[in-house]
């Protein structure tokens, strides 16, 4: 289990796009860090990613809600034979 960054407080004023494109740069810049072997600013940004991470579920789940979709995936078949 991840934790939050204590630095990164309230996300919700930020809409899911903001989150969305804050969380492809700071896995641009997680990749960086690995590459480099940069292990505390690794930690820090793992941090932030999951901060960001959380506040996007929460958005979606928001928006599911609101429109009414339902996230199952249905795997039953028709019951029908194709011949």
């Amino acid at each position: 289990m991840s934790m939050e960054h204590p630095f990164i407080s309230d996300l919700s004023n930020k809409s899911l796009e903001e989150c969305q494109e804050t969380l492809s740069s700071l896995t641009t810049k997680i990749n960086f860090a690995y590459n480099t072997g940069n292990q505390p600013l690794v930690h820090q940004l793992q941090m932030a990613i999951a901060s960001y991470r959380s506040e996007t579920n929460k958005k979606l789940n928001a928006l599911f809600d609101r429109e009414n979709i339902n996230d199952a995936i249905n795997i039953k078949g028709d019951n029908k034979r194709h011949e």
